[in-house]
């Protein structure tokens, strides 16, 4: 390789100047190669300055010809002394075809160019530095890291999570399992095959559910190792070179995956409500009611004459959820349930005032109101009841409440109105129950009798949901959560019904 003089050589093109132009800093370059260089300077909105002394200029300058080195560039170019090869820098990454530096990023190309590609190919194109295309990439390599990091963490998060509900649904089927074996060894010998069929039909259901949420939990641990695949693969494009890196990065993308939920619910309670609602009475009939009405029956009162009005009340059973936990109720499957209630003016409290056609009622603080007398109001109890009444089938409604002060139940049409103390209030009493609803507690009554529930205790909104045959009333907080389920025997007409606190009002919710 023949070299030749290097103060006739273009520091960007590293050949022979051709029209050789002098900037203000005092160095020379070819006049299509600076220009070029400013252009792309001004595409990455950066102003102009020398690329050897990086010297900035505040406009951009002028080129006049260098007169002197045009004469001696030409002489140069003669046959006997033409510069026939570029001059290379050592380490510097060279052009395949033009055999110049790699300094310019074509992005409409997506490649790195020399001087000679941009001046020739490029000359329209959106090109950058090299360095600057290099950095580019860097920053949106480092957020996709960041990112499956994230989502590595997320799925790790999911892993425990997944884990954690597997084991708590093992829990929930060995209650729910032992709970149905106590309650059938109690039964008669006739019942042994229904005991039977029940726990076959448990365990089938846990290990159906059991075998997929464990294939969920192999799925999550494959995209685990997928992730982490990824980012060792994305930390290992540091080490490669300006246009390997640019070229790997622009290629390699983050991972995607459908959602795979972490949840184990288990809906073998809502498949099993109506043998749990069952064998709920029938024990409490069996072991107690049975044997005090039988007594009652035949067995005669103090002063002889057969059992009392008194003695002949609802039969009733109060069971908890066996299954402890409470769960999401089924929206759609409640809307199809929905009824119109209205509050019954008659029925109301005179610190009661209806509003919104009888949609909402209001406790105010400004006292009692005129209301003319009638046999079915509360005189002295904050309470209202609802028409229409209920004497079979399913009913949901909901009703939102502006202050946790309120009792939210259902009422027989006997519950007192005109005595003095808490035996009017819904819940209070044999014929009603309610839910009440406190700034720090929830509790379920049935004849002034208190069940302290678990969970959050502010719910703005509360569904019920009345299924008259199978004796259920069950409550759902915001969100449709399930709060509490009365399990009983109806025997009469039900009425919806809400003792109100003061300052708050409840609103009957729209279907």
């Amino acid at each position: 390789m023949e070299s030749h003089d290097p103060n006739l050589t273009c520091a960007i093109c590293l050949e022979c100047f051709h029209v050789p132009v002098t900037i203000p800093c005092g160095h020379t370059f070819c006049e299509h190669c600076i220009s070029t260089h400013w252009d792309t300077l001004r595409e990455s909105k950066i102003g102009p300055k020398c690329p050897i002394c990086n010297a900035e200029f505040t406009t951009r300058p002028s080129l006049n010809r260098n007169t002197s080195l045009s004469v001696l560039t030409e002489a140069a170019n003669s046959p006997a002394s033409s510069c026939r090869e570029p001059r290379v820098k050592v380490g510097v990454l060279l052009c395949v075809r033009h055999k110049k530096p790699l300094v310019y990023y074509c992005r409409q190309d997506k490649m790195s160019v020399c001087c000679q590609c941009g001046i020739e190919e490029c000359t329209d194109h959106k090109k950058v530095l090299l360095e600057e295309e290099r950095d580019s990439q860097e920053l949106l390599l480092l957020k996709k890291s960041k990112e499956v990091e994230k989502l590595l963490e997320e799925t790790q998060r999911s892993i425990h999570d997944l884990a954690e509900n597997i084991n708590h649904a093992q829990v929930t089927f060995e209650q729910t399992s032992s709970w149905m074996r106590v309650k059938f060894s109690t039964m008669i010998k006739t019942l042994s095959e229904k005991q039977e069929a029940a726990e076959l039909f448990i365990s089938e259901q846990r290990e159906a559910s059991i075998a997929e949420a464990e294939e969920r939990l192999v799925q999550l641990k494959l995209r685990s190792q997928k992730l982490a695949e990824s980012r060792a693969l994305m930390a290992d494009l540091h080490k490669l070179s300006d246009t390997e890196l640019i070229r790997e990065s622009t290629v390699v993308q983050v991972p995607r995956f459908t959602d795979i939920a972490t949840d184990v619910s288990p809906n073998v309670q809502d498949r099993l409500n109506c043998i749990t609602d069952v064998l709920s009475r029938v024990s409490k009939l069996v072991l107690e009611d049975l044997e005090k009405a039988v007594s009652a029956a035949v067995g005669p009162d103090k002063d002889g004459s057969p059992g009392s009005p008194q003695d002949k009340r609802p039969v009733l059973a109060v069971v908890p959820n066996p299954a402890a936990p409470s769960h999401r109720g089924r929206s759609e499957g409640l809307g199809a349930y929905r009824c119109s209630l209205t509050f019954d003016p008659r029925t109301a409290n005179e610190h009661l005032v209806l509003s919104q056609e009888n949609r909402r009622a209001e406790h105010l603080t400004s006292g009692p109101q005129p209301v003319p007398a009638h046999e079915a109001r509360f005189d002295h109890t904050w309470q209202v009841l609802c028409l229409p009444g209920f004497t079979g089938g399913q009913h949901y409604w909901e009703l939102e409440v502006s202050k946790p002060w309120a009792y939210l139940g259902v009422t027989y049409e006997s519950i007192p109105r005109k005595e003095k103390g808490r035996r009017c209030m819904v819940g209070m009493n044999e014929l009603s129950w309610s839910l009440q609803l406190d700034e720090h507690q929830l509790s379920a009554w049935h004849n002034g009798q208190r069940e302290m529930l678990t969970g959050p205790s502010h719910h703005s909104r509360i569904g019920m949901l009345l299924n008259y045959e199978a004796g259920t009333l069950t409550y759902y907080g915001d969100g449709q959560t399930r709060l509490h389920t009365f399990h009983c025997i109806f025997t009469r007409e039900l009425f919806p019904a809400c003792w109100i606190g003061e300052g708050v009002s409840v609103m009957l919710c729209s279907i």
